[in-house]
């Protein structure tokens, strides 16, 4: 059965009538039309589907969206513009990390986090930070030097 269920997302109040149980990422993409967090592994074990709910990073695929109810969700279109990039999506075009792009929402998503709470991390901090986010191109080193220039450009 439908409920009405409100939250802000990317700085909008979005307002929806859906099955509390339905997954945040479903609603996200098919019911709001943005297409940055990604459907991957289904089991929040891939971190393709990872949005910011209330600040923290969050998979999105095993979130029910009455959990999401009340609180402000941010998905990778609402961190920056293409005139105003956040500082780790200017970096990741400037170290080239996309190859296919299909896990960079959850990289980029899980660093602006780790970012924000630990601006001047180690590299064992940045690992550990994004330690089970999966990419099958294998662009881990070049996330790895677009995460510390960010964190230099801080």
């Amino acid at each position: 059965m439908a409920e009405r269920i409100v939250f802000e997302l990317n700085g909008e109040t979005r307002t929806i009538e859906v099955a509390p149980d339905t997954p945040l990422l479903y609603v996200v993409r098919n019911e709001l039309g943005l297409n940055n967090p990604r459907f991957g592994c289904g089991l929040a074990q891939c971190g393709a589907c990872t949005v910011h709910v209330d600040g923290a990073p969050t998979r999105s695929c095993s979130l029910p969206v009455s959990a999401a109810a009340g609180t402000k969700v941010t998905t990778l279109a609402g961190l920056g513009t293409p005139e105003h990039p956040h500082p780790l999506q200017a970096a990741f075009i400037v170290e080239q990390v996309p190859q296919c792009g299909y896990c960079l929402n959850g990289w980029i998503m899980t660093a602006a986090a780790l970012l924000r709470d630990t601006p001047h991390p180690s590299e064992q901090q940045i690992r550990d930070g994004l330690s089970g986010l999966k990419c099958r191109c294998g662009t881990h080193m070049a996330i790895l030097r677009a995460v510390r220039r960010a964190a230099q450009a801080a």
